[in-house]
């Protein structure tokens, strides 16, 4: 899937990531909620499974640009 594909929830695009604007909240066609993040080694994830870590701040932007 290419981000282009994705609706953004967060940032501006004007962060310390430049255009990427990382740490992000995005959004599927399928409604399923994709993060990018710092990567995190605070537990082994199963196989095909990743941890990123994002502020608390991102997620509250991403759950008010949805309207939860």
């Amino acid at each position: 899937m290419a981000r282009e594909e994705l609706t953004r929830l967060t940032g501006n695009g004007n962060g310390t990531c430049g255009k990427d604007d990382c740490p992000n909240v995005y959004r599927t066609a399928s409604g399923s909620i994709v993060v990018q993040g710092d990567l995190s080694n605070a537990f082994t994830a199963p196989d095909g499974e990743g941890l990123v870590e994002i502020p608390e701040e991102t997620l509250r932007e991403a759950v008010r640009a949805l309207g939860w």
